[in-house]
């Protein structure tokens, strides 16, 4: 059964994921198979097409440049992670990473503090995959970090924190979530209000579809660009007209994504939030991304009208970003710093 098609209705209601959950289709529990059979072999989780990183480059990174003066992800939460450990010389603290899989990225940003010289931390890895945390085990052990980290074996529909932990993280596993609404309120215990809830993930429509307003531009560019763009490298297709995949038909990829974000902005105040993607999601991500090449001027052309467009169309408000990178506390503090009138709030995309 398609979750994705439905429109959650926030605030209007129970989710649509909440109201159709009797009917037939896969289980929870069926899902939570599908998704540890899924990973069990993937040992690089983060592995995009070459051109991903040109349009992230271009186009990604000044955004998070201008607000969060760093230039990728993990800087990201080393800067956060750092201005705690600054705040608290004196405290060893646990920084808990919902849904770490191999933990490569864990491991990547507490070698960063530790060249830094920030050392009063450790790193508590949750996820549901035993096959993704004993990667993640023999990695921290090949790189000396050991002593630094827990790996905790636990499905986060069902995670409660044991103690106070100031930093809560969630690199890109929010939009594989059901619970969000409990999970949040466990974030919130966790963190105080001192901490920090960091996040980079998707938050776009469900099953990571297009919206209808996004889908007709998408069409509209796929009936006139070349043919050799068109071949879907994870279903092994050529596509004729942009099929709008509902990626949460077995598993829990981008189950709830759209709830992600009005659930933050209900829940918790923003420090720093930059929202990025939209119309270039589709071409560079890891489906289509293999048809162009970053040394090939049409294609990088192509994608700069494409980024552009979309750009402009979020300044617009005709579209609404699909990422984000947010820095989150409990207590409200200054306005957050956002690009440009981009705040959490207009880049909520209202059903």
């Amino acid at each position: 059964m398609s979750l994705g098609n439905a429109l959650v209705r926030f605030g209007m209601g129970r989710s649509l994921w909440e109201e159709r959950v009797g009917e037939a289709g896969p289980t929870y529990e069926d899902r939570i198979s599908a998704e540890i059979q899924r990973y069990k072999d993937v040992k690089d989780v983060h592995e995009l097409p070459p051109m991903f990183h040109y349009w992230s480059n271009r186009y990604v990174r000044p955004k998070l440049e201008t607000v969060m003066e760093v230039s990728n992800p993990d800087a990201f939460y080393v800067k956060y992670i750092g201005k705690y450990a600054e705040r608290h010389p004196e405290q060893t603290f646990e920084v808990t990473s919902l849904g770490a899989g191999n933990a490569d990225t864990e491991i990547g940003i507490a070698k960063s503090l530790l060249d830094c010289g920030v050392k009063n931390f450790r790193f508590r890895c949750l996820d549901v995959n035993p096959s993704m945390l004993s990667r993640g085990t023999e990695l921290a052990r090949q790189c000396g970090l050991a002593d630094r980290f827990v790996f905790q074996e636990a499905d986060l529909s069902k995670w409660h924190p044991e103690q106070s932990t100031p930093i809560v993280m969630a690199h890109h596993s929010l939009h594989h979530m059901v619970p969000l609404e409990q999970i949040f309120e466990n974030v919130r215990q966790a963190i105080g209000k001192d901490g920090y809830f960091l996040s980079c993930d998707m938050i776009g429509r469900n099953g990571h579809m297009r919206w209808p307003e996004a889908l007709a531009i998408v069409h509209d560019l796929w009936r006139t660009m070349p043919d050799r763009y068109k071949y879907n490298h994870l279903l092994s297709r050529y596509e004729e007209l942009y099929d709008n995949w509902d990626c949460s038909g077995e598993g829990f990829e981008g189950i709830r994504a759209q709830d992600i974000l009005p659930l933050l902005v209900k829940n918790f105040h923003f420090e720093s939030f930059v929202a990025y993607g939209n119309l270039p999601d589709v071409f560079v991500d890891r489906a289509f991304g293999h048809n162009f090449d970053t040394t090939n001027p049409e294609d990088t052309a192509f994608i700069d009208r494409i980024a552009t467009m979309s750009d402009h169309l979020i300044d617009e408000g005709v579209l609404k970003p699909t990422q984000m990178a947010a820095a989150m506390r409990l207590e409200p503090c200054a306005p957050p710093r956002c690009y440009k009138h981009w705040t959490p709030e207009f880049c909520i995309r209202h059903p």
